[in-house]
């Protein structure tokens, strides 16, 4: 995706090839892909800034891949790396979570109880996923009774796998669902349900299995052109579908969950369900720090109150927010990340130098959006439901292609990888 992939309008020129010097402070909380590739690129784009992440996890995770893993095309290893090995020489990492931001003071609280202080604060924590929400539902779950999660990590998403493949052996119904809220990558919850109707075809097992698609509102898929396409595969492969079906809770003995719909409280059974939780800000954003939206629709989650083009805070002009708890329309997604952090770079190295920068973020989301094992869409789109193809005239957003899927099972990781250095 890398060298098609700039001439996207998603981004302006970056002018992160002309250093700027300086001696400020910048604190980045979290080492996930957001963090670990900012604090890359301000390395080289800073010389003599103090740089520090923040972050608990000694594990790097390779999130694209846990669709993969759950699909049992790659083992657990491959989503899993030393976050130290990411970092740049003269960045230090502290190896704990935040608790509690105070932007008007300027510091950062860790779960040890250390005060940080920052000149500058960029907030690339992820996000949190709540399976609590769900009432009788829990990570412990994840491979037994019918239930996975592809989510949750790699493991879980092997078990997941197994989970899967047993239950297409059996028959039975498949419920797939996805949940209310904000949430990363959404298109991970038709992948896996187009998955688990190929792998049973493959299986000569299609006929034994009922697939039921619970879509959380009117749509499948926020992009209108792409909903359209995703309703026209799954009446192609006999999806039975249901709109405005949201899980609240799921009894694993009885194999039964638990849906809020406009009608009331609906019980469906299952033999084989992907929990997909609710997924919210950190605490220590959402409900220890101001940072958050005051209301609106991104307010109740906790998602944090920036630009959606420049990334900046609207109340605290020396924060910026990256990835997933960025509180802006779409984003939640690797692709994004790569589009985020060299804006995030420029806005920050120009705010340092007393300039103004012109690089802006469009909101560019890119799902590989897997539809049979060997075949998927690359469906990417920007804040106003653009189709924003990489490869116009080569790659056909919208149709089910080889070299698509290829881009997800090989380039893609390749093109993450040198995105944590810095170099995408």
């Amino acid at each position: 995706m890398g060298a098609a992939a700039a001439a996207l309008p998603g981004i302006a020129a970056s002018a992160r090839a002309q250093p700027v010097p300086t001696t400020a402070s910048i604190l980045i909380l979290g080492a996930g892909a957001a963090g670990t590739a900012l604090a890359n690129r301000l390395h080289q784009r800073l010389p003599g800034a103090r740089i520090t992440l923040l972050d608990p996890r000694k594990a790097h995770f390779y999130q694209p891949g846990f669709t993969l893993i759950a699909a049992g095309l790659k083992p657990v290893s491959y989503s899993v790396s030393r976050t130290a090995e990411w970092l740049p020489r003269g960045v230090e990492w502290i190896a704990e979570a935040a608790a509690e931001v105070d932007p008007e003071a300027k510091r950062v609280v860790t779960s040890s109880g250390t005060t940080l202080a920052y000149d500058y604060l960029v907030v690339a924590t992820g996000l949190t996923l709540d399976y609590a929400a769900i009432e009788g539902m829990s990570t412990d779950l994840i491979g037994k009774n019918g239930i996975g999660s592809v989510y949750a990590g790699p493991e879980h998403a092997a078990a997941t796998h197994a989970e899967m493949s047993r239950f297409v052996e059996k028959g039975g119904t498949a419920l797939f669902t996805r949940p209310a809220t904000e949430m990363k990558c959404a298109g991970a919850p038709l992948k896996y349900a187009f998955i688990t109707d190929d792998i049973a075809r493959r299986k000569g097992t299609r006929d034994k299995v009922e697939i039921l698609y619970a879509a959380h509102s009117d749509a499948f898929f926020s992009v209108p052109i792409v909903n359209e396409k995703v309703r026209m595969l799954f009446e192609d492969r006999g999806f039975a579908t249901v709109k405005n079906h949201v899980m609240t809770a799921i009894d694993p003995g009885r194999r039964i969950a638990t849906f809020d719909t406009p009608e009331g409280r609906k019980e469906i059974g299952y033999d084989f369900t992907n929990v997909i939780p609710p997924m919210r800000a950190p605490d220590a954003v959402r409900f220890n720090s101001p940072l958050s939206w005051q209301s609106g629709p991104f307010a109740a989650d906790g998602w944090i109150e920036v630009d959606r083009h420049t990334l900046r805070h609207l109340r605290y002009p020396d924060v910026f927010a990256l990835g997933d708890v960025a509180g802006v329309p779409k984003g939640k997604t690797a692709a994004s990340v790569k589009w985020q952090v060299p804006v995030v770079e420029d806005q920050l190295a120009a705010q340092i130098a007393g300039i103004e920068s012109t690089t802006r973020y469009d909101g560019y989301t890119s799902c590989p959006l897997i539809t049979r094992i060997g075949r998927a869409m690359l469906v990417e789109f920007d804040y106003r439901n653009n189709l924003v193809p990489s490869f116009p005239g080569l790659i056909a957003p919208l149709e089910e292609l080889w070299v698509s899927w290829l881009m997800k099972e090989i380039a893609l990781k390749a093109t993450y990888n040198a995105m944590l250095r810095g170099r995408a």
